[in-house]
């Protein structure tokens, strides 16, 4: 297992770890997804901490990539058959390894790049075997403010948090 000041990039997961999971259609053409704001804010804070995020998810959504460009995320992914696959091929496109990266996940999907990081994190709401999986057992649930969690924790753990919050006094 890596330690968190080896880490060089965050991949995530999007439902179940960005959002509860749900999926709501408006009519035939339009979803709409739940983002929650400290999420974001876990976003840029690893940003200014020098960590990248990647996006990662199987399914494809407007909502996704608008909270994307919103949040200056240029790595996102979508449509991926094989989350496994996908994450190799984006850490070699980045020239980062699997053990400078810490995925979250919260379903079987995730399971295998999640075994494969330097570091791993599950919602608190996660199936079973992916909770077990996780180097980082989080108390928040999906959507919920997990990534914000996770980000915390990480930049807690590299011994910058203190400088984070005296930049907000």
């Amino acid at each position: 297992m890596a330690h968190a000041r080896d880490i060089r990039v965050i991949v995530s997961d999007i439902d179940g770890v960005w959002t509860d999971g749900k999926i709501i259609y408006v009519g035939d053409r339009l979803e709409a997804k739940h983002f929650n704001v400290r999420d974001g804010l876990g976003a840029k804070l690893a940003q200014r901490a020098g960590i990248q995020i990647v996006l990662l998810t199987s399914r494809r959504s407007a909502a996704l990539l608008r909270r994307a460009q919103e949040l200056s995320i240029t790595e996102l992914h979508q449509g991926a058959t094989d989350k496994a696959v996908a994450c190799a091929e984006i850490l070699e496109a980045l020239a980062l390894s699997f053990d400078q990266a810490l995925y979250i996940g919260d379903d079987l999907p995730d399971l295998a790049p999640m075994l494969r990081a330097g570091l791993s994190a599950a919602p608190a709401d996660a199936v079973a075997e992916v909770y077990a999986a996780a180097s980082w057992k989080l108390t928040s649930l999906g959507g919920q403010g997990a990534f914000r969690e996770l980000v915390e924790r990480l930049l807690r753990e590299r011994g910058e948090w203190e400088a984070v919050v005296q930049g907000y006094r």
